[in-house]
């Protein structure tokens, strides 16, 4: 484990229980994340491949933002 992570687990473990939980529920949902991401390339890569027929077609419409 790198310094900085131990560094990090330290200073929560002095922490309220209910901010400990917070804290641990943050970095599993970041870790969970970037999981997710890195397994769904793939089929972003197949919308993105989608997305950018249709707008060649011209069957997109601009953003009115």
């Amino acid at each position: 484990m790198i310094s900085e992570l131990k560094d990090a687990i330290k200073k929560t473990e002095k922490l309220p229980e209910k901010d400990q939980k917070i804290i641990a529920d943050l970095i599993l949902d970041e870790i969970n994340w970037d999981e997710t991401i890195t397994r769904s390339q793939d089929q972003l890569s197949i919308l993105a491949n989608e997305a950018l027929q249709e707008y060649k077609k011209g069957n997109t419409k601009p953003l009115d933002l």
